[in-house]
This record gives C-alpha cells, structure tokens and sequence, in this order.
C-alpha cells in the first residue's frame, strides 16, 4: 500500500497545481490584446493541454487511487464523508475550469482578467487546506 499512497499524492500534487494555474492562463488569456492571434492561440494551446493532458488524467488517477486507498484500509468516520463532499466541490470546480476553457475556446470568454484572479486564488486553496485538516486531524 505504500506505493499507492505516494501514487496517490503525487496525481493530487499534480491536479492541484492544475487547478492553480489554469485560472492564471485565463488571467492571461483575458488581458490578451484581441489583435495578438498568436498569442492568444498559443494560451488556448497551453490551456488544453493543461486541462486535458495533465489535470483530468491526474483528477481521474487522484481519485481512483483514493477510492483503492479507501477500499484498502476500510476508513470511516464522519471525516471521511466531509472529505468526499469537498473532493466532489473540487470536481465540480474542475469541470467548471473545463466550461470556462471551452469557452476561450470558442473565443467566447465573458469576464474581464480580475475574475479570472478571484477564481485563481480563492476556491482551490481553502478545499486545499480543509481536506489536508481533516486527513490529518480527522476531528469528528
């Protein structure tokens, strides 16, 4: 089981620093000046490579070896269900990553550079620390 537990945090490491940076791609992106085509393009370029290269392969791994983890050691405790509720907060906040690249995509991005900031920095590091708290506290 060890393997898997390192296994395990290295694809969340991995997942985690996507879903720092791809909101920076965005800020980027969102301060590109519409006559920069090659600009804008090679961050449409990086942006899914990001995404579909790197976070869902890694999302995917995280939590399967999790789900292996769990089933290997038997966890419970109402701990555990609180960190399932905000690893799902965490899905939903990837796929929402994934709508808002798509959209740049489609060169059809709606908001200025100071949202994609707040989402850069605000919902991924609190869902960070909380589930760290609660593997390692496991309060209740």
């Amino acid at each position: 089981m060890p393997i898997v537990k390192t296994l395990h945090i290295v694809f969340m490491v991995s997942w985690f620093a996507g879903l720092f940076y791809l909101p920076r791609l965005f800020v980027y992106h969102a301060m590109a000046a519409a006559d920069d085509r090659i600009g804008i393009e090679r961050l449409k370029t990086m942006e899914r490579k990001l995404y579909y290269g790197i976070m869902t392969p890694a999302a995917v791994l995280t939590i399967a070896f999790g789900v292996w983890l769990w089933l290997g050691y038997g966890f419970s405790g109402g701990w555990l269900h609180a960190k399932l509720g905000l690893v799902l907060v965490l899905v939903a906040f990837h796929l929402y990553l994934g709508h808002l690249m798509r959209e740049f995509a489609h060169d059809r991005n709606r908001h200025g550079h100071v949202f994609y900031r707040w989402i850069n920095e605000i919902p991924a590091l609190p869902l960070l620390v909380a589930i760290v708290w609660l593997v390692v506290a496991k309060p209740f």
